[in-house]
């Protein structure tokens, strides 16, 4: 949501903070908080004007009328504050409907002050601008202030000025106080705008002859706003509404919101309740609760909550599992039922959120059997027959009873169900598969066009719509009636490839002779061209840096489809706004702050511009144009009959209900004409009307449809619009969101504007206001799809539509990647891994997750233990690996691999290029004798050779014995990295007899010769022989196995690799410059007659 309310607290904290003004605000930041934490000496040396003034306490949880309640104690020393608190602290009470526990209180200095010293200002924001409220009466016994107050609407972006509040707010206001309230006023309402309040009123504001006193404040702040206040605001800490208890849980999934580009919402209404639901949508999640509260759930309704906007597996899975813990940590006598419900996602891929979705039920398979938990599914949308599939199958696997449906059943069927009030169906009718649609044995590889260009009501006409009226000088320029047509071109902004592949397979099956989409903006990137299809031949789309380029070069573009994000997604938006060329808009992003939401509305009245959105997934007109993700894939434009033009046009706030009407509206009638999801901010940048007066205005249109929801008071336009004759055409209505009325508390829906303000906003009386005025409206949305049905069959009946045959479209191929993943293909892969998978939300090694990997402090050893070795190896071995690594990782500057970076380095070349030169020196002769060592040591072992019959053969056979020797350490002076490893071998191993044998090889050479020492290569390499033997995780083929493949010598690789970037990184900070090898150190031995 946007608007959210702050405590009384946090409001006078920014208040005192950052308003600016002349007014002597007095009292600032004399306030103290008290909750059952406190420490009462600590809090009165913090504020040591508790001990010597009168004081004021009340609780501070966003109760209204806290006076008339008798919750606020006055003129009281701090004696006495103490005693009151002992009567109310931690004490339950009732306000309205809701009940709750007093545990936040605020402390402020008594202000001695007269009757007529009392004042009321409120400021409130509206889609036109802001209201500003001032009574000259104020405080307990202000009553309607609606209907009293002196107002003064400040238009957007307009500024307000003294003047105009001492001229029509201060009008009962002795002359002595005005100058100080007016410039008081004026500070607040810049205080409001800039910090992005949406609501702030003083009740009572104090003037008397010292200054201004703020007695009572209850304000809310739009939350969207925090990446441009965060400076000023702060942490802020948003309470929840009175009677609601702010639970970890609720903090759990928020902070997830937060750090998603999806949507995930949980609010918790009562956790004793025996129903709970787990719904994809904004909008749906509030149909389905209005359901369970109109089938008798409410009292058994346990939570609120809904997940979008494609969140991953892992959030899913994590959002699933918070809820699973929630509702089986109490039984209840009758067991509980889940609702995992949705409407038909546009874009969310079904089987992948289901996926996180079943993993959650089988880690709590055990409590959710317990409990008796039944579960009932209702989804459709990309992929969800795959995702209905693996569902039903958990079901069996687990003995949970699932019952699982599809797009043949309506939507809230289920919840009939899962409340006993109708019966569970044994075989649900199941819908074509995906493929059916899309790789279709139509004989007919393309339908003729000119068959589906008119609307399938009527026969074909040149001129079915209505054109926009030219606007008269000086007024706003005319919005256009029709905003698609069949040759609609636009530019999308972002890069979005799947919605833009979607957009042109749309146009394909609607039989355009062009691609919808002229171009793509991507500000950061280059002008470059991208790969798209159109039907079976790719095409190039040009992608261009700046809007302006496009613009320039594709003067037929008159509509921009906006996925810029919601901090991008203003400035897009008002520079798109200069192109006079652009009349339609769709702005996709969620989260833009209202007062940016605002000025693009003002500024898209001013140039005649129709905005869509925000927060929206666009639009659809059938047969000839879609914004983005609307109509989800191919499979459901084809089965909701999207690709050619029905007769009946709707618009609705949400997204996914948008889908769903799509599907009601081709199963109930001939099929959507036009359908619009204006978003479901506060303010979207079209309204309801705007788009009902379009309908009507369009001849092909003959029945319309509006999906309404609470908040706000756009529908009461359709009900005038029907009462005065402008709006004749049958109309179909529901205001979601009835459940409301219904709460103890507040409860803010998915959607930013799903709250009602005020009794009119409620859904309740909103669809009633509808039914009043001559609406079609039903008894509930279970209902709607009959009351739809009714209505279109009476304009069969009277001749007002006349069906057309059904066409079939031309069939488009499927995607290679969207055919594998439902599983209709399948083709060799290029490679094959089977060390590591990056695919799902956590990198996974050999099986373990990467937190595992850290929460078992793995380290590197175990590590490279997974990647090279596929096992978990034993700690002591892991250990092994990294001390290996350790005294392998350097042996001076001398060695031909140092050598060789360093001239690298100095010869200018970067890291890469001097690291390859010096691993390139590795090999039998420098560092890479380990696995040469443990193959000639093991052979020689495992045949029985004594280690006197080694030596002797390899000096026979005229071949080195690859790990003894070394040209400096010698049998007097030891090389302690061979000590020190052959020290670990010994005390750790569980058996190293090839050392013991390598060991007495060494007592042999070194009799010949000193340095004939067993090196660090040849023990590293027969060390790594017994630890693959012994440690007990391979078998004795696996472990030579990866002797005979070089994973030993990757050791020494990779250990060196650290030395030889330490040298590249020292040459360069030492600044050394070209190498050239002095004459001196070199013999040059030429020919003799050529030195002649």
């Amino acid at each position: 949501m946007s608007a959210k309310a702050i405590s009384e607290q946090t409001g006078k904290e920014f208040l005192y903070k950052y308003i600016s003004t002349s007014a002597a605000v007095q009292n600032r930041f004399r306030y103290a908080r008290v909750t059952a934490d406190t420490d009462w000496d600590r809090l009165t040396q913090e504020q040591p004007w508790l001990l010597t003034e009168r004081l004021v306490v009340k609780p501070d949880q966003l109760i209204k009328r806290r006076g008339k309640l008798g919750l606020v104690g006055i003129n009281l020393d701090l004696h006495g504050v103490r005693d009151w608190l002992k009567t109310h602290f931690m004490k339950e009470t009732t306000v309205g409907k809701a009940k709750g526990v007093l545990r936040n209180f605020l402390i402020e200095p008594f202000v001695p002050h007269e009757q007529d010293e009392e004042f009321y200002v409120c400021i409130y924001a509206m889609r036109e601008g802001d209201h500003v409220l001032f009574h000259h009466e104020g405080g307990v016994e202000v009553g309607d202030v609606d209907a009293k107050a002196q107002r003064l609407m400040v238009a957007v972006d307009e500024k307000l000025t003294e003047d105009q509040v001492t001229e029509q707010l201060l009008t009962n206001v002795s002359e002595d106080k005005k100058q100080v309230i007016a410039t008081f006023i004026v500070g607040l309402f810049t205080l409001y705008e800039e910090l992005y309040f949406t609501y702030l009123e003083i009740n009572p504001l104090v003037v008397t002859q010292d200054g201004v006193f703020i007695l009572d404040m209850a304000a809310k702040i739009d939350a969207t706003a925090d990446y441009i206040c965060k400076s000023k605001w702060g942490d802020v800490e948003f309470p929840p509404p009175f009677g609601r208890e702010a639970y970890p849980e609720e903090a759990y999934i928020a902070d997830l919101d937060a750090k998603s580009g999806a949507s995930l919402k949980l609010t918790l209404l009562n956790p004793q309740g025996r129903i709970w639901t787990m719904v994809a949508g904004g909008g749906a999640s509030v149909v389905y609760s209005d359901t369970i509260c109109d089938l008798g759930g409410v009292d058994e309704l346990a939570n609120y909550g809904e997940y979008s906007g494609a969140p991953s597996e892992q959030q899913t899975y994590d959002y699933a599992k918070t809820i699973l813990a929630l509702m089986t940590q109490e039984k209840h006598p009758e067991g509980k039922v889940l609702i995992i419900g949705g409407s038909i996602a546009n874009f969310t891929n079904v089987a992948a959120t289901f996926k996180g979705i079943v993993r959650a039920i089988k880690d709590y398979q055990g409590p959710l059997k317990e409990h008796e938990v039944t579960i009932f599914v209702r989804r459709g949308g990309p992929n969800y027959q795959e995702g209905l599939r693996v569902m039903g199958e958990v079901g069996k696997t687990t003995g949970i009873p699932i019952h699982v449906f599809g797009t043949e059943t309506h939507m809230t069927a289920i919840v009939g169900m899962a409340l006993g009030h109708r019966p569970i169906p044994n075989e649900p009718p199941k819908d074509a598969h995906t493929a059916n649609f899309l790789l279709s044995a139509s004989n007919s590889a393309k339908t003729p066009a000119a068959t589906r260009t008119a609307s399938f009501s009527e026969p074909r006409t040149s001129n079915d719509v209505t054109p926009a009226k030219k606007s008269k000088a000086g007024l706003p320029a005319a919005k256009e009636t029709t905003l698609f047509k069949k040759t609609t071109k636009t530019i999308v902004w972002g890069m979005q490839t799947r919605a833009v592949q979607g957009m042109m397979d749309f146009d394909y099956v609607c039989s355009r002779d062009e691609p919808s989409v002229a171009a793509m903006v991507y500000p950061f990137t280059g002008d470059h061209k991208q790969k798209f299809y159109w039907g079976h031949k790719e095409i190039l789309l040009p992608v261009y840096k700046n809007m302006a380029d496009a613009m320039k070069k594709h003067p037929q573009v008159d509509v921009l489809i906006s996925f810029a994000s919601l901090r991008s997604a203003f400035d897009s938006t008002i520079e798109a706004m200069q192109y006079p060329q652009i009349h339609t808009i769709a702005i996709i992003a969620e989260g833009i702050p209202e007062a940016q939401t605002r000025k693009m509305i003002k500024m898209a009245d001013e140039k005649g511009v129709t905005i869509i959105g925000p927060a929206t997934v666009g639009g659809i007109k059938p047969g000839c144009f879609k914004i983005g993700n609307t109509g989800g894939m191919l499979d459901n434009i084809l089965a909701s009959k999207l690709y050619r033009p029905g007769s009946v046009a709707y618009v609705s706030r949400s997204g996914g209900m948008s889908n769903e009407l799509n599907n009601i509206i081709s199963r109930t009638t001939d099929g959507v004409y036009e359908g619009v999801a204006i978003g479901g901010d506060r303010y979207p940048g079209s309204t309801f009307m705007d788009h009902v007066l379009r309908y009507q205005d369009t001849p092909g249109v003959k029945m319309i449809i509006m999906l309404g929801e609470i908040g706000g008071t756009e529908e009461y336009r359709i009900c005038q619009g029907i009462q005065e004759g402008r709006i004749t055409k049958p109309v179909v209505c529901w205001c979601i969101g009835t459940c409301a009325t219904m709460f103890a508390s507040e409860v803010q829906f998915g959607h930013a504007g799903a709250c009602a303000n005020q009794a009119s906003e409620t859904a309740v009386a909103k669809n009633q206001a509808l039914r009043d005025a001559g609406a079609y409206v039903p008894k509930s949305f279970d209902e709607l799809g009959n009351v739809i049905s009714t209505v279109y069959e009476e304009l069969v009946a009277n001749g007002t539509i006349v069906p057309a045959q059904e066409v079939p479209p031309p069939t488009v191929p499927m995607d290679y990647s969207w055919a594998r993943e439902l599983g209709l293909i399948r083709k060799p892969a290029s490679f094959m891994t089977s060390i590591c998978d990056e695919r799902g939300q956590e990198l996974i090694y050999a099986g373990m997750p990467i937190t595992e990997v850290f929460k078992e402090e793995m380290g590197l050893g175990g590590v490279l233990g997974l990647l090279w070795f596929q096992r978990r190896l034993p700690r002591y071995a892991c250990h092994f690996i990294e001390m290996c690594l350790m005294v392998t990782a350097d042996h001076g500057p001398a060695v031909s691999g140092a050598h060789n970076t360093i001239v690298c380095a100095r010869a200018g070349k970067d890291l890469i290029s001097s690291l390859t030169s010096g691993l390139l020196t590795i090999g039998d002769r420098f560092g890479g004798a380990l696995d040469a060592a443990a193959k000639q040591f093991s052979k020689a072992f495992d045949s029985g050779m004594l280690p006197m019959e080694f030596v002797n053969k390899m000096k026979k056979d005229g071949k080195l014995i690859m790990g003894i020797g070394h040209r400096v350490k010698s049998i007097n002076n030891p090389d302690m990295r061979v000590q020190i490893l052959k020290d670990y071998v010994k005390q750790n191993f569980p058996s190293s007899h090839l050392l013991d044998y390598a060991l007495d090889v060494e007592k042999i050479t070194t009799s010949k010769k000193p340095n004939l020492i067993l090196n660090v290569d040849g023990l590293i390499g027969v060390a790594f022989v017994d630890l693959l033997r012994t440690c007990g995780g391979f078998t004795r083929d696996e472990a030579d196995e990866f002797v005979e493949i070089g994973a030993l010598n990757g050791i020494f690789v990779l250990g060196r690799s650290m030395g030889f970037i330490g040298h590249y990184l020292d040459q360069k900070r030492l600044k050394q410059g070209l190498y050239r090898h002095p004459w001196d150190d070199i013999s040059y031995v030429l020919p003799e007659h050529m030195s002649m």
